[in-house]
């Protein structure tokens, strides 16, 4: 029988067995790391860490670009759709399915131009959140696309844009951003979904731990979808000393892809 250490009481010894054991299970609630305001704090470098970026919907691993060979291959992975199901009207389905035949050449970020809403959090780039009691700074590491979430109600945008324009609200501890006025350009994957000018997006930013988001974003666009559908996902935190948002300006890697039949010489 093992006796406990002379001087230790029983209540002491087990208390810090039972916590360790709290602790080790994950069962304790953090206490959430919080503004001077008083509202959750975001402010950091996050990223995530699913596939939804080649696809919102579950998919098996399949060839990308046979060119890398395996290392162009699309990656394997759940849904992050609410039920697997994106409702789109006929003809807007047929628009994606002709999307996915040209992937690798139509897809707006191949090219470099800025990611939209919602895809610029699932991408796998990192971004930053600056924020303050007025206003939400988003700092996205591709092709240094970014947006200012001002913190009340805005008019209709006065033009449309790829990030669109985005106001912010609080209910409780969850940071809510409407985003509306882009200009449906933006796919929403690798795969082809997308939305016209007509979207608009409810995104609902939920700290569950001090290095974790729970991010959810009800998309809503009458022409392309028959009702709204809702992804969800959670966000991790970089947690290195070192974490930044680094350079990412990939025009001069969409050159020759968009341009290189201007300069090529035809052959003799």
């Amino acid at each position: 029988m093992t006796s406990r250490p002379r001087g230790v009481p029983v209540a002491a010894l087990l208390g810090a067995v039972l916590g360790f054991t709290v602790m080790v299970s994950g069962q304790a609630p953090a206490s959430l790391p919080r503004t001077l305001d008083g509202k959750p704090n975001f402010n950091g470098i996050w990223q995530t860490l699913n596939t939804a970026d080649w696809d919102l919907q579950a998919h098996a691993a399949q060839q990308g670009r046979f060119d890398l060979g395996a290392l162009g291959a699309v990656p394997p992975g759940l849904s992050v759709v609410d039920g697997n199901t994106i409702p789109y009207l006929p003809a807007a389905l047929a628009t994606k399915k002709a999307n996915f035949e040209k992937r690798m050449t139509d897809d707006p970020a191949i090219k470099c131009y800025m990611p939209g809403v919602p895809r610029a959090t699932y991408m796998p780039f990192p971004f930053q959140i600056i924020q303050t009691p007025g206003a939400i700074l988003i700092s996205y590491q591709f092709a240094g696309a970014a947006r200012v979430i001002e913190m009340r109600p805005l008019k209709e945008a006065p033009v449309d844009t790829w990030m669109g324009q985005s106001s912010g609200r609080w209910e409780g501890d969850t940071l809510v951003v409407d985003a509306t006025g882009f200009n449906g350009s933006a796919w929403l994957d690798r795969s082809g979904n997308y939305a016209s000018d007509g979207l608009h997006v409810v995104e609902r930013y939920t700290l569950m731990t001090p290095d974790a988001i729970m991010y959810e974003a009800v998309i809503e666009d009458p022409t392309v979808f028959s009702k709204p559908w809702k992804i969800s996902m959670p966000i991790y935190r970089r947690l290195e000393k070192n974490a930044q948002l680094l350079e990412f300006r990939c025009v001069e890697f969409a050159e020759e892809l968009m341009y290189g039949k201007f300069t090529k010489k035809p052959g003799r």
